[in-house]
């Protein structure tokens, strides 16, 4: 199938793209690496009247890391990500998690901010930019804003961006010292989005463990270490609280059960980087 008709805007700067969707609206759609918007747009689940594209302002194009933390552009693709070479020091999260990312061809045209616009449920960034307090940077005529992550997803394939913003760059805080982190996922091939996957950060006084892949939005829940509760008891109640649907791929019950083990997995993983 081919997509339906639509005229093509290649913004020279972030003016015209902001002009676009004020005029537009809803009626436009924001193209930077093309990889899941493409084939929506072949499918025809979308027939926007105007895409809009931002991939080549070189002011979206960076990775900077300053005093509070790391600002990744909107045209910075996952592989340039994966590339940079304070990724590991700064990031080690992302860094364990963008290899899951899909494949390497299509991590080399993907970008980082429009995973988090697609805001699939079972996808690793939105999952890391939810564990790690990232914000996303939003644009438009009117000015910029930041959204926390935990605001910025709302629900299946859903944020809190406006018709008229787009999103400009995503602010991730650099690495607490003292704390370990962990990413597991599982899938039935390598490459496949997560039936479940789990990031887990661990300090000397909490447990951050952020779920994707069970319900319609990536999940977050800190446990404090010492309120007396066993993990494997914090992890049930956690499971059970969650919305987790049923499809093709897995039941609820399945994946509540993959959060407990995963859970615990990746937690003990994120204690041994810790300590």
């Amino acid at each position: 199938m081919k997509p339906a008709r639509f005229d093509y805007i290649r913004a020279a700067d972030l003016a015209e793209a902001h002009d676009a969707l004020a005029e537009y609206g809803n009626d436009a759609r924001v193209i930077a690496g093309g990889q899941t918007l493409m084939p929506m747009l072949s499918m025809r689940l979308v027939r926007p009247k105007v895409v809009v594209d931002i991939m080549h302002l070189p002011a979206l194009r960076g990775i900077e890391a300053g005093g509070n933390g790391i600002r990744i552009g909107a045209g910075v693709r996952q592989a340039e990500l994966l590339a940079w070479p304070g990724l590991a020091e700064h990031l080690p999260l992302l860094n364990a998690a963008l290899p899951w990312v899909g494949h390497a061809q299509t991590r080399s045209r993907g970008t980082v901010c429009g995973s988090a616009a697609h805001a699939d449920p079972s996808a690793e960034i939105p999952l890391c930019l939810l564990a790690l307090g990232a914000t996303i940077e939003l644009s438009s005529r009117r000015g910029r804003r930041r959204v926390p992550a935990a605001d910025f997803f709302t629900g299946m394939m859903t944020t809190a961006r406006a018709e008229n913003e787009l999103i400009e760059a995503v602010h991730i805080p650099g690495k607490q010292a003292g704390s370990g982190c962990a990413f597991k996922e599982f899938g039935r091939r390598h490459g496949d989005f997560a039936i479940v996957a789990c990031a887990a950060i661990v300090t000397a006084a909490s447990v951050r463990l952020a779920v994707g892949g069970v319900a319609d939005k990536p999940v977050l829940r800190d446990f404090a270490i010492d309120d007396g509760k066993p993990l494997d008891e914090a992890l049930d109640a956690f499971a059970w609280a969650l919305d987790a649907r049923d499809d093709l791929h897995a039941t609820g019950r399945y994946r509540r059960e993959l959060v407990r083990q995963m859970g615990r997995d990746t937690i003990e993983e994120a204690r041994r980087c810790h300590a």
